[in-house]
């Protein structure tokens, strides 16, 4: 009989941890303590209906479907200052399958060295391309997925239009898309295999140990096509915001794409972009579907989001003021955002909708073997 699944639940049913790295051990543990009472939490109380209730904490964690939501809308909300009411468009690079096996091993240095890429590749049209010889900014998200859980790596780009020059003028973007997309792909195509080609002769690529097989991968893949599209310019900054929030913390997959379990049997809904978005189901045994979820956590401490050009947190203010001068428009003043976390402490009653509940005592955290921790 089929039932409801989250990945929480198939977590707890599924995993396996006896070939896992710590640091894999570790982000599973916190996703599946995640909102229980091995979390903590605070007890609650009407001051007008005295109902009770409790609220374990979230835990936080960058692949937690669960606490991904408001992480993405605090972010977005903290990036509101940054927009600049230009045209602004979105772009995304993609690494060839072909390379996944290196990703699989090495998935530290290959990402670094995407970013690396895809930045060299944009700055240097931003400085050559005749109207805007200057300086880009970008905002750049890793996602590792496909539809299905697949590997499937690429970098999404959110670039306004134009280039702030040495001068400190604004040069526009005049065209409805910022670069051409098949010039685009054939240099992020070479500097990307150049990188790692670097990376093979300095070592950082030390688990790939066949020399005949290394070159044969590079070279097919400078054989092919790269993936690089191109979305039409946004106009409105809210749009803007949409997009970052659509991307920033996104995570493999969320508890809404999870249909149903059935014995030990996943059914899931993906797009299928091969069929214009054509909504369709897969269905995949409970540790094949970890497997696919394991896939894509990202290597401890590694930036998925990184800010580049006139955006990077070094001359972000600086440049962005200038910016707003040679655009004569005044930037926004900021405005402080709300918590909205698990410290607030009272909030309109759910059940008599009269009251406010408010905190009557902290419920300490219990570790795995059910002891309490603090």
């Amino acid at each position: 009989m089929a039932g409801s699944v989250t990945v929480q639940s198939a977590l707890n049913q599924f995993l396996s941890t006896d070939s896992l790295d710590s640091h894999r051990r570790k982000v599973c543990r916190r996703l599946m303590d995640c909102r229980t009472a091995r979390m903590g939490g605070m007890e609650m109380r009407c001051d007008h209906c005295k109902a009770r209730t409790v609220h374990y904490y979230g835990c936080r964690d960058r692949h937690c479907p669960q606490c991904q939501g408001r992480a993405s809308q605090r972010w977005c909300e903290r990036q509101r200052r940054s927009l600049l009411p230009v045209p602004y468009f979105h772009l995304v690079f993609t690494v060839p399958h072909a390379l996944n096996g290196w990703v699989q091993v090495h998935p530290d240095v290959v990402y670094r060295r995407l970013f690396e890429s895809v930045w060299g590749t944009l700055s240097q049209f931003g400085y050559q391309t005749k109207h805007l010889q200057g300086e880009l900014g970008m905002t750049a998200v890793l996602h590792t997925w496909g539809q299905n859980l697949s590997r499937h790596v690429h970098v999404h780009c959110l670039i306004p239009g134009g280039a702030l020059t040495e001068a400190g003028e604004w040069h526009r973007a005049k065209h409805q898309y910022l670069f051409p997309v098949r010039a685009l792909s054939r240099r992020f195509r070479g500097r990307m295999v150049s990188s790692l080609r670097h990376s093979v002769r300095t070592g950082e690529l030390h688990r790939l140990q066949d020399p005949d097989a290394i070159d044969g991968i590079l070279n097919e893949v400078m054989q092919k096509e790269w993936v690089v599209y191109a979305r039409h310019c946004l106009n409105q900054a809210e749009t803007v915001v949409d997009y970052l929030a659509r991307y920033s913390h996104r995570i493999a997959i969320s508890n809404a794409r999870l249909v149903s379990q059935d014995g030990d049997r996943i059914l899931l809904r993906y797009k299928d972009y091969r069929e214009d978005g054509r909504q369709k189901s897969l269905q995949m045994e409970g540790a094949e579907f970890i497997r696919r979820f394991l896939m894509h956590i990202l290597p401890k401490g590694f930036m998925r989001i990184r800010h580049f050009g006139y955006l990077s947190n070094r001359t972000r203010g600086r440049k962005l003021t200038v910016i707003h001068q040679a655009l004569q428009k005044p930037p926004e003043a900021d405005v402080d955002v709300a918590n909205g976390s698990e410290s607030q402490r009272s909030w309109p009653c759910p059940r008599c909708e009269d009251g406010v509940v408010h905190m009557v005592r902290q419920i300490p955290r219990f570790n795995v073997k059910g002891l309490v921790t603090g």
